[in-house]
């Protein structure tokens, strides 16, 4: 999906910027509209936008989508920002204050209370910070301007430091989003902002459109903030029942109907332990001194009876009730393996939860095993069959409700980090397979 931000400077009230806004939007094929400041006077009822259905807000901060997609939960936590939920994502629409650094920095500073209430949830922070977060993004007749300076700038580097965020177009030399002449003095500023979870930051595209600030086909005076994601929105229903066709379609995507998912399909019914459960038994439990292990996502159970076979104090956890494994333990474990569990669940917020439940099962200097279908492998699997794409990978089976996605080791670490978790001293206690990868993990001191 893709979604615009954009500061309208108070112009939607005037029916020429409606309509300049509702041709670009079909242009960029936009799925999600936020914008700051989108008119005046503040009382004023919401606005409409040719193709798009108004989500919440007001004159400060609101939010349109695409009329054939289904209207996401909204809030609004702070006056200066709106919490929009797309499926696994949350998007916060921000504005901060446009004349006081120190109530920008009490700003930035509630925006990292608001981060850590979401507890590791994906959350994409967007809009006019009226910050320029280094000198080279704020010139005035290019020297660096005294707007901003550390009484904001700090605040704004702790909050990347502690929520994990990536100034997803802090490029050098900065593009500037706002280019004023004033008083015969050139001000630039890079004040619209895409603040990403490192975590997502590889399969998330962040770009500006500077095109929205030209004089003459333009319709405000910033530029605009263009983001694809990862995320596969819900298609809505018109009266008669029928699906929207493809041709009123903002973003590219196919009209779906919420999907139910049914991971535990994924699971084999083998009569042999998998490599890794042999690899296990042979490497790991030995150098790792591990007697006890649990399997987490064990599925029918197969590995956890090959572990009991040979001598180790083995158990099984899978939370699908036909598998008879949903009982949790009050044990802890020397070594927890959860071996292609993530790669079928279906979005980065599930699987830190995921990784966070198995984390709980480890005693003080377990270790535990991630192992994922590798992104080649899913990939090939992918083209080979002509798996439809859905949120940050595919569907392996529509009608089956299975996912399937390849993970690195890469993104293994940055989704353990937000669990909780770190990779172990001792990687290379485990075997390089092609088709997987794999992280030997212990909690985070």
């Amino acid at each position: 999906m893709r979604l615009a931000s954009i500061n309208l400077n108070k112009r939607l009230g005037n029916p020429a910027v409606r309509g300049k806004l509702a041709g670009w939007l079909q242009e960029w094929r936009v799925d999600v509209l936020i914008a700051q400041e989108p008119w005046k006077p503040p009382g004023r009822d919401p606005l409409s936008v040719t193709g798009f259905r108004h989500v919440s807000g007001d004159s400060r901060l609101s939010a349109w989508i695409a009329e054939c997609w289904e209207t996401p939960p909204s809030s609004r936590p702070l006056c200066f920002a709106q919490r929009i939920e797309l499926s696994w994502l949350v998007v916060l629409n921000v504005y901060l204050d446009a004349y006081a650094g120190a109530i920008r920095s009490a700003q930035l500073a509630e925006l990292a209370d608001i981060l850590a209430v979401e507890d590791g949830r994906p959350v994409i922070t967007v809009g006019d910070f009226n910050l320029a977060p280094r000198p080279a993004d704020g010139l005035n007749d290019g020297q660096p301007s005294s707007f901003n300076n550390a009484t904001d700038r700090l605040p704004f580097q702790r909050l990347m430091d502690a929520a994990g965020l990536a100034d997803a177009t802090a490029d050098m030399p900065p593009q500037f989003t706002v280019v004023r002449q004033r008083s015969g003095k050139l001000t630039q500023f890079r004040c619209d902002l895409a603040l990403i979870p490192r975590h997502l930051a590889s399969g998330v595209v962040v770009a500006y459109d500077h095109r929205t600030r030209d004089r003459v086909t333009g319709f405000t005076d910033h530029s605009a903030v263009l983001i694809d994601l990862p995320v596969t929105l819900t298609a809505t229903a018109d009266d008669s029942g029928a699906l929207f066709s493809l041709a009123e379609m903002p973003g590219g995507q196919e009209l779906q109907p919420a999907a139910s998912y049914q991971p535990h399909k994924t699971a084999m019914a083998r009569t042999t332990p998998s490599p890794f459960a042999r690899h296990v038994v042979d490497v790991l439990a030995p150098k790792l001194c591990a007697v006890t292990v649990l399997d987490h996502g064990c599925g029918r159970g197969s590995d956890v009876r090959y572990y009991r076979s040979r001598g180790l104090d083995a158990d099984g956890y899978d939370p699908h009730p036909g598998f008879e494994w949903t009982k949790d333990s009050q044990r802890a474990y020397d070594l927890v393996t959860q071996v292609f569990v993530l790669n079928v669940i279906p979005d980065p917020w599930q699987r830190i939860q995921a990784l966070r439940h198995a984390a709980q099962f480890l005693q003080p200097g377990g270790h535990l095993l991630a192992v994922t279908r590798s992104p080649a492998d899913i990939a090939s699997r992918a083209a080979a069959s002509n798996w439809p794409a859905h949120h940050d990978g595919y569907w392996s089976s529509e009608s089956k409700g299975t996912f399937q996605k390849g993970i690195s080791a890469e993104e293994i670490t940055a989704l353990a980090h937000i669990a909780g978790l770190e990779p172990a001293p001792t990687q290379d206690l485990l075997a390089p397979t092609l088709s997987a990868c794999q992280v030997l993990l212990v909690k985070r001191s």
